[in-house]
């Protein structure tokens, strides 16, 4: 299948010919779905707390931070041309020659053009939206009075306006104060300076950015980063990286034979967020916070947010010295039947593991063994909201290969809807995932995992493309929160809907919640 020249470019992109050979055999026989035990409710794998047992946690988190080594890793290549989506379409049929007004007054609903267009001045970004008109020599005022919205999309969108279209999200305008505008980018900065500081005052953050817009990144910090550091009393440490090469994924045809670019060399794909694992496997901390870019808000609304990180950072840091202790003691002497019984009851209880059936009619040594190999793995705690309708994957009891169950994070495109059992139990979930997690990634004496052998490689995704006009399949490694985290520690805890905040849209910024002033 391969020539010389195809495995020299496999080489060089450093992937192993043996991982190829499993992604062709992934496109041949497909992912399997998962089996669905039923949803993690409150009660039954839903972790909810009351207000005393919040403030406990959050004292506890508080009191260890000064001590730890915490990072916020937060994905930031995404292009923002998504956000956009409805002002292209809007341009395309402009320049088709639909009139502005039918096509302005075809739909007035909050997600529609005529929205955005007639509450512009609320966004953050219209002072440099006006400056960019200014330096054309036109006034954004007329242009608004006299409906030529069209040049209003242009200005956003392509160079010589702001360029948003080819804007990663991080940089584009968010929020605005009366001292300027944010980017989400620095409104990461602001949340990482309250839950990252350690007694130095130093906060850490990390971005995963794609390559051709690091300079862009740079700039932005290099022209921030002061104002920050005096206002807040911190000193930032940010840092890069790239999704590797090596985590491309082969595309093939319909028949599962390698695609070539017109050059004759092999295509290759982005692996999905699911690749980001390696980024986040080099991550030198003692606890990492993930979130997505752009979920943020401004400064009004943030306390909620910092509440509950502190909350999610407490009780995972908790639960690690219960851990770490058992498993030190497991390493020094042989545990006495009471001991293991308590092991026991507290992974059951508190971490939701599901022991074989023999466990506790097993041999001492036998017990500590197992107790041993559940126990030291990385940890998360994930945050999760109330389904409100939002898309997105949810907490669930899954059923593994050995027929014993797990907490897991579970996208629809798992699930087998055709299955009808499968479907109610998907109805079913109360919960979705925000992507709130906070994770511990060293074992209990204090030596870094590697990440990568707590995947479940068979949780990947297969997707249909186009490319020149030909079908094409395309694989996504498995999700960094998904599949890529499968085989860890996973505890689900509710918090509030106010924590979610996303921009999926460029309107979402004229919400209530994004509105600073």
């Amino acid at each position: 299948m391969f020539t010389q020249q195809d495995l020299n470019q496999i080489k060089i992109k450093g992937i192993g010919l043996p991982v190829i050979r499993k992604q062709i055999d992934h496109f041949i026989k497909g992912f399997p779905f998962v089996c669905l035990a039923r949803a993690a409710t409150p009660g039954d794998g839903l972790v909810t707390m009351d207000e005393e047992l919040k403030k406990y946690f959050i004292a506890y988190f508080e009191k260890k931070l000064p001590d730890l080594k915490v990072v916020k890793f937060v994905p930031a290549s995404g292009a923002a041309s998504r956000m956009f989506k409805h002002l292209f379409e809007f341009r395309e049929q402009y320049i088709s020659g639909v009139p502005v007004d039918k096509l302005l007054s075809a739909d007035q609903s909050f997600n529609s053009v005529s929205w955005l267009v007639e509450n512009i001045r609320q966004t953050a970004f219209s002072q440099d939206l006006a400056r960019c008109f200014e330096e054309a020599g036109i006034k954004m005022d007329e242009i608004i009075e006299n409906k030529e919205f069209y040049k209003i999309i242009e200005y956003i969108l392509v160079p010589g306006g702001l360029d948003y279209a080819n804007l990663p999200k991080a940089l584009l305008k968010f929020h605005q104060y009366e001292d300027g505008a944010r980017t989400a980018a620095e409104e990461h900065l602001v949340e990482a300076a309250e839950y990252t500081r350690d007694r130095e005052g130093k906060a850490r953050i990390h971005f995963t950015i794609s390559p051709e817009h690091r300079e862009k990144f740079m700039v932005l910090f290099d022209r921030v980063r002061n104002l920050y550091e005096s206002e807040l009393g911190v000193e930032f440490e940010i840092s890069f990286s790239v999704q590797k090469p090596s985590t491309d994924t082969l595309a093939v045809d319909e028949n599962n034979q390698p695609v070539r670019n017109q050059d004759g060399t092999l295509l290759f794909r982005p692996g999905g967020h699911g690749a980001l694992l390696e980024n986040l496997n080099e991550v030198d901390a003692d606890l990492v916070f993930i979130k997505n870019i752009d979920n943020i808000v401004p400064d009004r609304l943030k306390s909620v947010t910092f509440e509950y990180k502190k909350l999610l950072g407490g009780y995972l840091l908790s639960l690690k010295e219960v851990i770490s202790a058992f498993l030190s003691m497991i390493k020094m002497r042989p545990a006495t039947p009471e001991e293991i019984s308590e092991m026991i009851r507290f992974s059951e209880e508190k971490l939701f593991m599901d022991f074989p059936d023999n466990m506790k009619s097993s041999p001492a040594d036998v017990q500590c063994s197992v107790l041993c190999s559940m126990l030291n793995k990385p940890i998360r705690v994930c945050g999760m909201v109330k389904n409100e309708g939002e898309p997105g994957g949810g907490p669930f009891w899954v059923v593994g290969d050995d027929g014993r169950l797990s907490l897991q994070i579970v996208e629809a495109s798992q699930i087998d809807v055709k299955n009808s059992a499968q479907k109610s139990i998907l109805s079913s979930s109360t919960h979705f995932n925000p992507v709130d997690l906070v994770c511990s990634t060293r074992d209990f004496e204090g030596n870094a995992f590697n990440l990568q052998e707590f995947v479940d490689e068979n949780t990947g995704f297969i997707s249909l493309k186009s490319s020149g006009g030909k079908t094409l399949k395309a694989q996504e490694l498995p999700g960094l929160w998904n599949g890529a985290m499968a085989k860890w520690i996973t505890i689900f805890m509710e918090v509030p809907i106010i924590t979610f905040n996303p921009v999926k849209t460029v309107n979402d910024l004229l919400r209530k919640e994004h509105i600073s002033i």
